[in-house]
């Protein structure tokens, strides 16, 4: 079988509203044969999204904190607990189909997107992991990367469609700037690390997304093509 084309974006900041109705959008037009599948990399403001576990405890700010902060709250559809997003994280929204050829594997799918950032880590000598009882990539006791994914029903045959995705950390601070609001995905004993933290290194977003996608294609077997690698903010 010939690979599907997938169409990858990059927007080195976008509004988490924004983001949220344009992958709303896009699952729709996919759905109904409308656009390609796409692989969606970008960064938010800082935001806290708050997952279908719905833990509003997690959240260790009240509303006046958060003005203060500057750091806007959504409670969403995906799967998880709460999680940050900000400046220095690189965020990926796969919205691709699964599950039209026979058993929908969504745990496979779920490990697939792990394995796309522990290669990744790979090839700098990190060693990622997985914890059993958590979803996300870990590089010893520390997270590096949160995943929460949604899977939409089709409505024009069968499988699903993915929506919401991966949430990687690559700036050296983030975890003090934006994670110390909240108990991030209800998980109290373990913390939480980055890229730079963990190379010595320090990188652009941009570089990072770029060299990700083909970690990305080697798992999800695509022909990628690049649509629209913003070079300016997107706007509203």
């Amino acid at each position: 079988m010939e690979p599907r084309k997938l169409e990858i974006s990059y927007f080195p900041m976008i509004e988490y509203s924004q983001a949220w109705n344009m992958q709303k959008e896009s699952v729709r037009a996919i759905d109904a044969g409308e656009r390609l599948e796409q692989l969606i990399l970008l960064q938010h403001p800082p935001t806290y999204t708050i997952g279908s576990q719905n833990h509003p405890e997690h959240l260790l700010l009240n509303a006046d904190q958060l003005r203060e902060e500057g750091i806007s709250l959504f409670e969403i559809d995906r799967g998880g607990d709460i999680t940050y997003h900000g400046p220095g994280q690189l965020v990926g929204y796969p919205l691709l189909r699964i599950g039209e050829q026979g058993r929908v594997d969504l745990h496979g799918y779920l490990r697939s997107l792990e394995q796309v950032i522990i290669d990744y880590l790979a090839t700098f000598g990190i060693e990622g992991g997985r914890k059993p009882e958590y979803t996300g990539v870990w590089v010893g006791n520390v997270k590096i990367c949160a995943i929460g994914v949604k899977f939409n029903k089709s409505r024009t045959r069968k499988g699903f469609l993915t929506s919401h995705g991966f949430a990687f950390n690559i700036r050296e601070g983030i975890a003090k700037e934006g994670f110390r609001g909240i108990i991030p995905c209800g998980i109290s004993e373990y913390g939480v690390t980055s890229l730079e933290e963990c190379t010595g290194r320090r990188f652009e977003i941009e570089e990072v997304a770029a060299a990700l996608v083909p970690h990305f294609l080697n798992r999800f077997p695509y022909d990628g093509i690049i649509s629209d690698w913003a070079k300016a903010t997107a706007g509203p």
